[in-house]
């Protein structure tokens, strides 16, 4: 079943969290994770090494922006006006950036 086979049209409510699918896409597809999520992972660690205030938009921002603009090319779900409610970016930006940073701190970078 396809994820716009759920709920008609895309402007009403889906019945999963977006944003926790968009960052679990994020971390399981191996070429955004290799080629955007990990350096913006790296970007965090080494701010954190250098003892550095951590800005989780210019860190994350870029990288949140291509994986819901991948998210909706991949899975063949049309516009992402159709998808995201305008704070959705934001709320994937902090989750990442909490989750990641206790990554961070715990050493497992």
């Amino acid at each position: 079943m396809r994820i716009d086979e759920f709920a008609q049209p895309f402007d009403s409510k889906l019945p999963f969290n977006v944003v926790d699918d968009v960052c679990i896409y994020m971390r399981n597809d191996p070429m955004f994770y290799r080629k955007q999520l990990f350096p913006a992972i790296m970007k965090m660690k080494d701010s954190y090494d250098a003892g550095k205030e951590i800005n989780a938009n210019e860190c994350l921002g870029e990288c949140a922006s291509m994986a819901m603009e991948s998210y909706c090319s991949k899975f063949k779900l049309g516009s992402l006006k159709n998808i995201f409610q305008p704070e959705d970016k934001e709320s994937i930006i902090q989750k990442l950036f909490s989750e990641e940073m206790t990554q961070i701190r715990n050493g497992a970078y």
